[in-house]
């Protein structure tokens, strides 16, 4: 197994971790950004109050996109499996 592979590998892996993370990360942020305004406009100074809400948003965001990245992510995995005969030469 040469560098260039091993660094291919790898490379390849940060892409899917962050293409998969990406839309439940950005529901999250988004969330928390529309409640901590809220919370400014109101003056409410409670820092726990952002929790439930991105919890919830995170689980709705994994339930919606989870078809998304567990087709990305078989797709990575058959292809890592696809080339292995490669990789031990």
């Amino acid at each position: 197994m040469t560098e260039g592979q091993v660094l291919d590998i790898m490379r390849d892996a940060i892409y899917q971790v962050v293409i998969n993370s990406a839309p439940v990360l950005i529901i999250s942020l988004i969330v928390g950004l529309v409640i901590s305004i809220f919370q400014t406009v109101t003056s409410i100074q409670e820092q726990t109050i952002t929790f439930v809400p991105k919890i919830l948003c995170t689980f709705l965001a994994i339930v919606i996109f989870g078809s998304f990245i567990i087709k990305n992510l078989t797709g990575y995995m058959t292809d890592l499996w696809n080339n292995f005969s490669q990789f031990i030469k």
